[in-house]
């Protein structure tokens, strides 16, 4: 998975921790929980609000 992969990175958060409610998530936490996910292979430099944003929101969307 790559940065780009928003769906398929909340689908994986949502299995990873199914107990977290991700609308008070820290971005620095979903960075880290993003780059230890089995498959994600991308550059941890290469992530931005803006992703980490779009990423936060499919999470949700993905937990209702």
């Amino acid at each position: 998975m790559k940065w780009t992969d928003v769906q398929d990175i909340a689908i994986e958060l949502t299995e990873a921790h199914p107990e977290v409610d991700p609308q008070y998530i820290r971005f620095t936490d979903l960075h880290a929980w993003v780059l230890a996910l089995p498959g994600f292979d991308d550059d941890p430099e290469r992530s931005n609000e803006r992703i980490l944003e779009a990423i936060q929101m499919a999470w949700i969307e993905e937990s209702d």
